[in-house]
């Protein structure tokens, strides 16, 4: 009997529904989501249940090493379980059936999966943290729907902790844009600040400290839009809430956790 023609547990929606947010998912972020953590035997058993009934699909990157994890992305049975539960049908929900193959010989690879590691730090470390909670994480494609007029945000989050919320663009860096690229992107943060009489700051995730102290000299986003950077290794440890947090055009060297920057 296929899994998919028995009701799916709540946590395996819960992967489905993070499938399709996210696009793509490597097993050791499933494990970390969903299961005891990035090395869950569990994670990856229920993973191959999925392929096994279409719920899912699988793939390894074009080059990578031996030990490269698994990358898993929605199938079209889990399309189909998730836009029924809407009363859609699968390309409704904007689920495309080659996402898998264009992904395995797309060079955006690495940022998708790393933009994916950005959301996993933040809701791991909001179900860690008491009095802290990740109420919200738009993808690409929504903020794209809602903003793209004037920018192109990799995420958004609402992040609440002990009584404070903030809101947040997230923009992910591999480091392959030239630096004048990303002024031109906080300019029109600019402009939409401008429109909307908002202030949101716009949080960088970039490779390493030479990056960052680059950005932080670059980059300004005025009174209007605060630019706050930090790097991959931060974000994983000592982790986002943390005084990790450097604003653009301070060249003080100076930190601040999360919750300050609300």
């Amino acid at each position: 009997m296929m899994m998919a023609t028995v009701e799916p547990t709540a946590r395996d929606l819960r992967i489905l529904e993070s499938l399709h947010l996210h696009r793509v998912l490597t097993t050791p972020q499933v494990g970390e989501l969903f299961f005891s953590g990035t090395a869950s035997r569990a994670a990856r058993r229920r993973l191959l249940e999925f392929v096994e009934n279409d719920l899912a699909a699988r793939f390894t990157p074009r080059h990578a090493g031996w030990n490269a994890p698994c990358h898993w992305t929605l199938g079209p049975e889990g399309a189909r379980v998730l836009a029924s539960r809407r009363g859609l049908a699968p390309h409704q929900i904007g689920y495309r059936a080659d996402t898998h193959l264009r992904l395995w010989a797309s060079r955006e690879l690495g940022h998708a999966t790393g933009l994916s590691q950005t959301y996993v730090r933040f809701a791991t470390t909001a179900r860690a943290t008491r009095g802290a909670t990740l109420q919200r994480w738009w993808s690409e494609d929504r903020c794209r729907a809602t903003w793209g007029h004037r920018v192109h945000p990799d995420g958004y989050l609402r992040w609440y902790q002990d009584g404070t919320t903030l809101d947040a663009f997230v923009e992910y860096d591999t480091g392959t844009q030239a630096l004048t690229r990303l002024a031109e992107k906080v300019s029109h943060y600019r402009d939409l600040a401008e429109e909307t009489r908002l202030r949101t700051p716009v949080l960088f995730v970039v490779p390493g400290p030479s990056r960052l102290t680059a950005l932080c000299r670059r980059l300004d986003g005025g009174p209007r839009v605060p630019v706050h950077v930090t790097t991959h290794g931060q974000l994983a440890y000592p982790g986002p809430i943390r005084p990790v947090w450097r604003r653009a055009g301070d060249l003080t060297g100076a930190v601040r956790p999360l919750i300050d920057l609300a």
